[in-house]
This record gives C-alpha cells, structure tokens and sequence, in this order.
C-alpha cells in the first residue's frame, strides 16, 4: 500500500515537473520571438491596430462591455502620458531643469537630449497586453456591467483634453519635442563609405 501511495505521489510530482518545464519553454519561446520583433517597430504597431480592431468589432457586436472599454481608454491614457514624459521630471527634479541636457566630455558620450520614461517597445507591448486582455474579458458576462456609455465617452474626451493640455504646456515650459518629427538625422557611415570608394 506504501508502495501505491509513493508511486502516485511520484506520478503527480512528475506531472508537476513536466508543466514547469513546458512553462519555462513557452515563456523562452515567447520572449524569444519578442525579442526578435523589437527592430521591427512598424510591423509590431500595425499587428497592435489589428487586435484593437478585433477588440473594437468584439464590443460593437455584443453591443456591452463599455465599462471594460472605458477602463481600457484611461489605462492607454496612462501609458500615453509616460510615453510623452521624460525619463528625469524637471518638475520633481530642480537640478535636472537648472544643468539642462548633459553634453559629451569624451568621445564615447552621446548626447541624450530626450529620453521617455516609457521606451517605445515597452509602450507598444503595454498596450497589446492591454487590448488582449479586455478582449478576454468580453468572454465573461460578469464584466459587462450596465451602463450608459455616452457619459462614459465624454468622460474620457474631457479627461483626454484637459490631459494632454498639461502634457503640451509641461513640454512648452521645459522646451522637449518627444518625437523625432523634424530633427536633423546624420549619415556618418554614408559620408565615409563614400569617401573611401573615391579614393580608390
């Protein structure tokens, strides 16, 4: 009887281990494949604008789970924020706003005048995260609490403005563009290729 007892419970302790091992694969297999679409900021951002639209027609259809949208819009609203702010506040931090940008002493500095408190693939993988799981959530009818969502949407559009009128005076004040729309780009590499191929 002994024998039955120890044989099971090391049926079940191998059961245990197999799943710990499958966890530990797929978790390797899945940090692998994110790890590999980080270049690809492009592809990434148009797969994110597929699953919103699914997420989008999910609700359209069953006509319910605005109070799961509308946590959804305040949660993007969130990483919005943290993706327009810089790394170092200058609002919670005076000695960051009085030195200014640090610029290079040696050689292998570069000069950093903006970096995000949110980096853009932490940004991108936040808000699919965020689109996969409010999609699962319309499975369950314990989520779809009644409510009237008109008042709910402008909620989050006077909330979205007031926002963003603070997020634009704070970059005005403190002289940050958050985007690399307009700044100048330089083609090192390009220029020194081509003087090498003219000497020859």
């Amino acid at each position: 009887m002994d024998s039955g007892d120890s044989g099971a419970g090391g049926g079940g302790g191998a059961a245990v281990a197999a799943a710990a091992k499958w966890r530990s694969d797929a978790s390797r297999a899945f940090q692998y494949y994110l790890d590999r679409s980080t270049p690809h900021a492009t592809g990434r951002w148009v797969g994110t604008l597929v699953v919103a639209a699914i997420y989008a027609l999910r609700v359209f259809m069953v006509h319910g789970f605005y109070i799961v949208s509308y946590g959804l819009g305040i949660y993007l609203l969130n990483l919005l924020i943290g993706f327009l702010s810089p790394m170092v506040d200058p609002e919670l931090d005076p000695s960051a706003a009085q030195d200014g940008p640090a610029l290079p002493t040696r050689g292998s500095d570069e000069f950093k005048p903006f970096i995000r408190r949110l980096p853009e693939f932490k940004f991108w993988y936040a808000i699919t995260k965020a689109f996969v799981v409010a999609f699962v959530m319309t499975f369950f009818s314990v989520f779809d609490v009644p409510v009237f969502w008109p008042i709910l949407l402008c909620y989050w559009i006077v909330l979205f403005v007031l926002t963003m009128k603070r997020q634009i005076l704070h970059m005005v004040k403190y002289k940050y563009v958050p985007f690399n729309i307009g700044k100048q780009k330089y083609g090192g590499k390009k220029g020194g290729a081509s003087s090498s191929s003219s000497k020859d």
